[in-house]
């Protein structure tokens, strides 16, 4: 008896190590990669990765009718998590275009400034331009949450730097989500977020929709 119950110790110590040597959002990854096993989403669709934002836009297939779309979005990542995956949830499905909404969360920790931001996409960008050099990648820019309203001089600057970044690349958008999402006195419209005054709801989504539609590839 004292045999099998030091052996379940012994085994949920393990486990418990495994998971606590685990990077940051592996179990959701890993579900993405078992849905993928099931059944692999279509090549040479519109790939959209990122934060919560993106993971959270539940019907952004029923926006995107004319488009097949594949939403990768998960946790409440930031540039290094992303980057961290690139090989587990961008580079298999062979995309014809890229859309990318992270750096939010970045900022938020307190201990990244606007120019780190653009260092961490600059990384990101560049690992998928070596992978994929001819796939266009838009970048969307990052949201003026109201609960993060503290850091919108940073956030302001670090998508202005990444604006002006991307016009020097070539197969690069740029979409500003930032501006119709703002009041006229300059704060973030509260009517378009959920309750948290982070995540949007539907008519936060709707002004997603018509900055970005634009930009996709038919």
């Amino acid at each position: 008896m004292h045999k099998y119950f030091f052996l379940i110790v012994a085994l949920l110590w393990q486990l418990q190590a495994q998971a606590q040597t685990n990077p940051p959002f592996w179990n959701e990854i890993q579900e993405f990669k078992k849905q993928d096993g099931v059944q692999m989403p279509p090549k040479n669709a519109i790939l959209f990765v990122g934060s919560s934002s993106i993971r959270m836009w539940k019907n952004m297939q029923e926006m995107f009718p004319k488009h097949t779309v594949v939403n990768r979005g998960f946790g409440g990542s930031n540039l290094l998590d992303l980057q961290r995956y690139l090989n587990d949830i961008v580079f298999p499905y062979q995309p014809k275009q890229i859309v990318i909404y992270s750096g939010e969360n970045d900022i938020a920790s307190d201990t990244v400034q606007a120019t780190e931001v653009l260092e961490r996409f600059k990384t990101v960008f560049q690992e998928i331009r070596q992978e994929m050099p001819q796939v266009p990648v838009v970048f969307v820019s990052i949201k003026p949450s109201p609960s993060r309203a503290k850091y919108k001089p940073i956030i302001v600057e670090a998508n202005k730097q990444i604006h002006e970044y991307l016009k020097s690349q070539p197969n690069t958008k740029y979409v500003d989500v930032f501006t119709p999402m703002l009041q006229p006195n300059g704060k973030a419209k509260p009517e378009i977020f959920t309750q948290d005054s982070l995540h949007m709801n539907q008519q936060g989504y709707q002004i997603w929709r018509k900055k970005i539609k634009p930009y996709l590839i038919k």
